[in-house]
């Protein structure tokens, strides 16, 4: 299950991104926002990520006019890797390397068939494991405030 959320700059692209999803057969959870209406991207962004940390859903797709504020907020929730990607070699990667578990795309500057085919590949992809999960530890520290990085910067 698949989880989608957008703002009012991502809603028409969400849109398009549910018909997809549909026509390929993967089910979603759309929450929201449901028209072009000026809304607030953070509450859509808690909503896919407190989804896919319960587990009710795997993955999640957020959209907004840029991509970026989203993913801002999507990654203040411990656990999430929200990538902002807007080519498939980035959405390949982010889930090959980063484990992203949820993808993010702005409804402005992502043309709809640019979208469908990053969104093809990050599904697509499979995390690699290996040295990659060692940064993702270190990730996981700065989450948790247990910074072994910091001593390293000097700081």
């Amino acid at each position: 299950m698949i989880a989608l959320g957008a703002d009012h700059g991502g809603y028409k692209l969400k849109e398009s991104i549910k018909n997809h999803l549909k026509g390929l057969g993967i089910e979603y959870k759309d929450f929201g926002t449901d028209s072009e209406a000026s809304v607030d991207y953070p509450q859509y962004a808690v909503a896919v990520a407190h989804s896919i940390l319960a587990g009710k859903c795997t993955e999640g797709i957020l959209c907004c006019g840029t991509g970026v504020g989203i993913a801002i907020a999507a990654n203040k929730i411990h656990g999430i890797r929200a990538a902002v990607v807007g080519d498939c070699f980035t959405a390949r990667a982010t889930k090959e390397h980063n484990n992203s578990n949820i993808i993010c795309l702005g409804g402005r500057v992502t043309g709809e068939g640019l979208a469908l085919a990053i969104i093809d590949t990050w599904l697509n992809a499979k995390f690699q494991g290996g040295h990659h999960q060692k940064r993702l530890d270190q990730i996981a520290a700065l989450e948790n405030n247990n910074n072994p990085l910091l001593s390293n910067a000097g700081i």
